[in-house]
């Protein structure tokens, strides 16, 4: 096996088209067929089963997925020590958590491995960034969740085995308008907000998905938009919004939201990777660097 024809034979399993894989990894479509007939005719063993859809992996090509992304770690980790160059950590995270979250993180991985430099790739999906973490592209993805599995707050997650270890809280505050029939209110219960509005993003936002389990059916949905949208509209007393404090701290202090008595557990930022990446030497230790 040749190093190049592992990372080909990833490129078409991430693209499910050798046309596709040509294009993503710079190669012509010829070049891209060849290497995986090499690659095979050195196994000895079909790879991919064609089809009119595209390549399909085989039981043979599942099992060498397991193992390529491993050696092509490894095969970069003796560059980088034969070399002397510095090891690089590639992290994923959404937009808002790279914007907000990730700095912290950041912070903690230079002061504690100097050795190291990490890079930031910010996604508009968690989709992507599995996507990522699964192909060997990203090391760990950073994202918003809870409880005791990765996806506990209600989002899919890939089928890779997954692990994770919580970095940060992300405290939430439920805010209103300050002259809302709520603010001030002691010790409010979810059904305290039945017909309520509930200002909320998208499905997939890891706050509406917070303030779904936090506040059940009762409130009605209303589609606002993004963070900065919804503490517009809270502000301008159109509905509650379940916010990350760090959103709305400076709002809180000048006056022009209040928060509304609820209590609310604390999201975590969640630093997630595949499992089988801890057997390379050196990076679960990278990666526990990172927590608080």
């Amino acid at each position: 096996m040749e190093l190049r024809q592992l990372r080909t034979f990833e490129a078409v399993v991430r693209h499910g088209t050798v046309t596709d894989a040509a294009n993503a990894v710079g190669l012509a479509p010829s070049t891209v067929s060849e290497q995986i007939r090499g690659l095979e005719a050195a196994l000895g063993v079909a790879l991919f089963a064609r089809t009119r859809r595209g390549m399909r992996l085989t039981g043979a090509g599942e099992r060498l997925l397991t193992w390529s992304r491993r050696l092509l770690d490894l095969a970069a980790q003796a560059r980088s020590e034969v070399t002397g160059e510095r090891q690089v950590l590639w992290l994923g995270a959404l937009e808002t958590v790279a914007a907000t979250c990730v700095p912290r993180v950041l912070g903690r991985l230079a002061e504690r491995r100097p050795d190291v430099v990490v890079r930031v790739r910010a996604a508009r999906g968690r989709d992507e960034l599995f996507a990522a973490v699964g192909a060997g592209e990203l090391v760990a993805a950073l994202v918003l969740d809870t409880g005791e599995a990765v996806g506990d707050l209600g989002f899919p997650v890939p089928p890779e085995p997954l692990t994770f270890l919580d970095v940060d809280p992300v405290p939430l505050a439920l805010v209103a308008a300050p002259g809302h029939r709520l603010a001030g209110s002691p010790a409010l219960a979810a059904g305290d907000f039945s017909g309520e509005r509930l200002l909320v993003n998208v499905p997939n936002c890891s706050f509406r998905m917070a303030a779904e389990r936090a506040l059940g059916p009762g409130p009605e949905r209303v589609e606002a938009g993004g963070v900065a949208v919804m503490r517009g509209w809270a502000e301008r007393g159109l509905g509650v919004a379940l916010l990350p404090e760090f959103a709305v701290a400076d709002a809180l202090r000048a006056g022009s939201l209040a928060r509304l008595d609820f209590a609310v557990p604390d999201l975590a930022l969640r630093l997630v990777w595949r499992a089988d990446r801890e057997q390379l030497p050196g990076v679960r230790e990278v990666l526990y660097a990172a927590g608080a």
